[in-house]
């Protein structure tokens, strides 16, 4: 007798890592990672990679989805996405504000208004607004000076940072 045996690879491919969904900061963003696949026939799996990124409502919010697919010799499949939603919720840091003081009414003690500047986790270039309000005092040579300096990221997180000076007769 003649016996057939007829030998076919239907099972697709195993991958040995598939990185989960996250939802991370800006400035965490995951590097892509090295995914490999195993297969009961092909001893080499190739692995393609894709990464999609779709903007969000802002310009440092956005979501990437990265895809992985595994192909064996017989054209057997397997697929993984990982989904990274990426937000910024971090407001930005004001530097160089300066502290309250009091100023004699001359004049020559007050200072000019500090350069304040701003950092952030995910915008490079942040906004600074600079606005000064004059509350008249009990006398004519009594004031008080408000100095707000307000951070603006791209997302619209924000960061104040306030001086008082009070100015009067000493």
């Amino acid at each position: 007798g003649v016996q057939n045996i007829q030998v076919g690879d239907i099972t697709p491919p195993v991958f040995a890592i598939t990185p989960a969904s996250v939802t991370v900061e800006c400035d965490a963003v995951p590097a892509v990672g090295s995914v490999t696949a195993t297969d009961d026939c092909d001893a080499n799996v190739t692995v393609t990679y894709n990464e999609v990124k779709t903007p969000g409502n802002c310009v440092d919010s956005y979501i990437l989805t990265r895809t992985w697919v595994a192909i064996d010799n017989c054209d057997n499949a397997s697929t993984h996405a990982q989904k990274i939603t990426v937000i910024d919720s971090t407001p930005p840091v004001l530097v160089g504000v300066p502290s309250d003081i009091t100023a004699n009414c001359d004049g020559g003690n007050i200072p000019p208004a500090a350069v304040v500047t701003g950092t952030d986790n995910c915008d490079n270039a942040v906004q600074v607004v600079f606005t000064e309000t004059k509350i008249d005092g009990t006398c004519p040579d009594s004031y008080t000076l408000t100095r707000v300096w307000t951070a603006t990221d791209n997302c619209g997180n924000t960061a104040s940072g306030k001086q008082t000076i009070s100015v009067g007769d000493v």
